[in-house]
């Protein structure tokens, strides 16, 4: 299998990620793990190889249980961070999709496993998103269905 495109390099380490928009009822589906304190988009890591398309169809898949399909491409973000619990700098270029509403959304899971341990789902209020710790954090501001794509630069360096 290929690997993420997450590179360790000198300085902190460059990540290549999607995230899913994932909205039913008013709501924005978002992850947290056990040992944080702030929630973040489904999605993830991009491979070698792989699509930004088919890493977000995968990666929503594994961590939803559902087929979703993509509605169109929302957000590209540059983010400029380091991660608290292991003080390591982060270069990271995202890619946010609007997902297709879809049935079942109300009956998704409530955790799922990765290496780092266990990631609960939680169903925040759109109305209430600046009330919550959120990556990224302009999802708290945001109008999440512009009609274009729009590229926002975070640093936190």
């Amino acid at each position: 299998m290929n690997p993420d495109l997450s590179i360790k390099m000198q300085s902190g380490r460059f990540n290549y990620r999607v995230g899913a928009i994932i909205q039913h009822e008013n709501h924005l589906l978002m992850a947290k793990n056990a040992g944080d304190n702030f929630y973040y988009t489904i999605g993830g890591r991009v491979k070698f190889g792989e699509s930004v398309e088919d890493t977000i169809l995968r990666e929503t898949y594994e961590e939803t249980g559902l087929p979703l399909e993509i509605d169109r491409l929302a957000f590209f973000h540059e983010n400029f961070f380091t991660y608290t619990s292991t003080q390591e700098q982060f270069h990271e270029l995202c890619l946010f999709f609007l997902m297709k509403p879809c049935d079942g959304l109300s009956q998704i899971r409530q955790s799922f496993n990765e290496d780092y341990g266990e990631v609960s789902i939680h169903w925040l209020p759109i109305n209430n998103l600046h009330e919550y710790e959120l990556f990224p954090q302009f999802f708290k501001t945001a109008q999440l269905d512009m009609p274009y794509i729009q590229h926002i630069v975070t640093r936190d360096l």
